[in-house]
């Protein structure tokens, strides 16, 4: 089993849906972990979840668009445990609609989230890490929307091969400082996020039917993967994306 004992992960949007399993999946490790999200009440909540496994825990206020509270964020989080060893650039968001609707400011607020966010979150603790000079480990969480056409998901498709592209980018511009980067694929899982579409029968449905081992999946499905991604012993892994989806990419 991996043992991330001692080590310090930051997990951006990590108080709710995937980002809360990947979260708790550091914590089941042995890793502290920093939380950073703008919904206080649920971030609270999140940690006192990942309190429950053992390890210490916090939450900071950081709006990942907002370049200012990444790097307050940053700032605080390293006064409180000293070190980030991993980062999981995991906070987003989507908005369907249909493509000639989709005004700037739409297409801004995602991107602005999505791929700005994942900007600021890596440069920012690639910073601290590069200074450190004790490496790391970056997981950047892309989607299966990258893989194939979704109507009415411009903005978040093209925020989403964005990330995939900084994430294969850091994990080469990185590699000289023993900072390990890779891409975390998820496909259909029952979320807050997916609430809407878990709503619509007929879509469930077709996703199942399309997904091999025919359900979606659970957040706590990602307490492992997240393990594995965090495992500094790993020091030949980088660069890859790694598709958890039940085997929706390849039917």
């Amino acid at each position: 089993m991996t043992d991330l004992t001692g080590k310090v992960a930051v997990v951006t949007g990590g108080n709710g849906g995937i980002g809360l399993g990947l979260a708790v999946g550091l914590a089941r490790a042995g890793a502290d972990i920093a939380i950073w999200a703008r919904n206080a009440e649920k971030s609270q909540a999140a940690v006192d979840e990942v309190r429950s496994h053992g390890v210490h825990a916090t939450a900071f206020s950081c709006d990942v668009a907002d370049e200012a509270s990444v790097v307050a964020a940053t700032a605080a989080t390293v006064d409180e445990f000293g070190k980030i060893d991993t980062l999981v650039a995991n906070a987003g968001i989507a908005d369907a609609g249909a493509y000639i609707d989709t005004s700037l400011d739409d297409w801004h607020r995602v991107l602005r989230t999505n791929l700005d966010g994942t900007f600021l979150s890596t440069r920012e603790v690639g910073r601290h890490m590069i200074n450190r000079g004790q490496g790391g480990a970056m997981i950047i969480l892309s989607s299966t929307v990258t893989k194939y056409g979704a109507a009415g998901q411009a903005a978040y498709a093209a925020s989403k091969s964005g990330c995939a592209s900084i994430g294969r980018t850091l994990a080469v511009e990185f590699a000289r400082h023993q900072i390990r980067c890779n891409v975390l694929i998820p496909g259909w899982v029952a979320t807050p996020m997916n609430d809407h579409l878990r709503e619509d029968a007929n879509f469930v449905d077709v996703t199942t039917r399309r997904t091999p081992v025919r359900r979606w999946a659970t957040p706590d499905e990602f307490h492992s993967v997240a393990a594995f991604l965090g495992d500094p012993s790993l020091t030949f892994h980088t660069g890859n994306e790694v598709v958890v989806d039940g085997g929706y990419t390849i039917f």
